[in-house]
């Protein structure tokens, strides 16, 4: 195995730039099949953005893979536990942030399945890091 991917911030990197490129593409593919990726929310109209798409893509990835990268090598049950755990929150959290806002169809699929897009790459990066010692 290189130094490369030996290196937990490799993995995290990889992880987090794989979901935001993945999650775009997504994105860019549900803008193509038309797509307006806008809902109500207080009564005026919000959209949902590229920089929207790769930040909800990023951020809980991110902080989730730190947490194993840093607690999993002396716990290991946290590692156990978030590859559970990261695949129940990105189904989660469809119905909780995608399903209840009155988007149309096809932005409604787009971000559903950007959501389930880090479900597996959760798991795998989390795998990647279990078998890591640097």
């Amino acid at each position: 195995m290189s130094a490369l991917t030996r290196s937990r911030p490799v993995v995290v990197a990889a992880a987090v730039g794989t979901a935001v490129v993945v999650n775009l593409v997504v994105y860019g593919l549900g803008r193509a099949a038309g797509g307006s990726f806008t809902f109500t929310r207080a009564g005026v109209p919000t959209a949902v953005d590229a920089a929207t798409v790769a930040g909800f893509s990023a951020v809980p990835l991110l902080l989730g893979l730190v947490v194993v990268a840093l607690l999993g090598r002396r716990w290991p049950v946290v590692a156990r536990m978030a590859v559970v755990v990261a695949p129940v929150l990105a189904v989660v959290t469809v119905g909780l942030m995608t399903l209840p806002v009155d988007l149309d169809t096809v932005s409604t699929v787009t971000l559903a399945l950007c959501h389930l897009t880090l479900a597996p790459i959760s798991v795998l990066a989390i795998r990647a890091l279990r078998g890591h010692a640097g």
